[in-house]
């Protein structure tokens, strides 16, 4: 008998919009299955079944199993899957785009290849993250400084704010337990929000590789849109947890960041500022596609419907 669900894969109408979906959840020492189009997480107290098409981000923590069709499922929904372990993330895998249309990532591949609109959307994602201060004629250098600044702004103020001590930025790369309880709640915050961004950007068919601010690296345009909310969401919340007490930082670190989450509606959000950067404001209202639609290039920047043969002195006979 086929281990295939008898469910066929949902429509994206039937697909719940990523600005509307649950920011992730945590799963540990658990063994992940699909039912119908559902998955379920069974441990020693049951049986959990959570709506796939519901969840922005799954992340999977020690002793957890996880079945071909559970992660079949989890990427029809779009849905992003983190590897996370006690030091943090480990692997990213992003599901299908729930868009089922490329104009979103045509748009960032013609920005990106333009040295002088790249720049633009930098100035844009700088002017996101302070609105006070007017990026538009400082250079990229210029724009690093104030970053800089404004970072470490950030980490004096909350370290007031929550009585919490704070020296400076650390990050032991394979190494969580060497930095004190601040810089490892620092680090848990901006994992999760890098598996957070990533999976937005991947459902909004978006090209991770290709950013504006950062470069080089296959998650790059991922890291540009995590950093939006850095210092308003992240940061805050890995002091609040690292507030509390050395113990167990890193847990409590995801507990406080995706309450954060939630109350700030940061998927949706998300969602809103990628389009503006990407489309500017005349794309904000336009739908998200519901349908499969292919289409080919013609002279003039003119689109043709895909499917067809164009030999003769008509469309209308199909391709296949």
């Amino acid at each position: 008998m086929t281990t295939v669900s008898r469910r066929g894969a949902s429509s994206p109408r039937e697909l719940t919009r990523v600005g509307d979906r649950v920011s992730f959840i945590y799963l540990e020492r658990c063994t992940v299955h699909r039912e119908d189009n559902a998955i379920t997480a069974t441990d020693a107290d049951g049986v959990t079944h959570i709506p796939s098409a519901t969840i922005g981000t799954l992340l999977l923590g020690p002793g957890t199993r996880l079945s071909h069709q559970a992660m079949a499922v989890l990427g029809e929904c779009g849905a992003g899957v983190v590897w996370v372990g006690e030091q943090g993330v480990r692997f990213y895998a992003g599901g299908r785009a729930l868009t089922r249309s490329s104009r979103l990532v045509e748009a960032q591949a013609t920005a990106w290849a333009n040295r002088r609109t790249r720049l633009d959307v930098a100035r844009a994602m700088y002017r996101m993250r302070f609105p006070e201060d007017d990026p538009s004629g400082h250079t990229r250098q210029e724009l690093l400084s104030m970053e800089g600044r404004r970072v470490k702004e950030c980490y004096r103020r909350e370290s007031a704010r929550t009585g919490v001590p704070w020296r400076r930025r650390e990050y032991h790369q394979g190494d969580f337990a060497a930095g004190d309880a601040a810089n490892q709640a620092v680090t848990a915050s901006a994992q999760c929000m890098y598996g957070v961004a990533h999976a937005v950007v991947a459902a909004l068919g978006c090209a991770p590789g290709l950013g504006f601010v950062h470069s080089g690296h296959e998650r790059s345009f991922v890291l540009d849109i995590a950093d939006l909310y850095k210092t308003e969401i992240g940061i805050p919340a890995a002091f609040d947890a690292a507030a509390v007490g050395e113990e167990d930082v890193a847990t409590r670190t995801r507990r406080a960041l995706r309450d954060r989450i939630n109350s700030t509606g940061l998927l949706d959000r998300c969602v809103r500022d990628i389009k503006e950067l990407l489309l500017g404001q005349t794309g904000l209202a336009e739908p998200e596609g519901t349908a499969d639609r292919v289409s080919l290039q013609s002279d003039g920047d003119r689109l043709v419907e895909a499917g067809r043969n164009y030999d003769g002195p008509t469309d209308e006979e199909p391709l296949w």
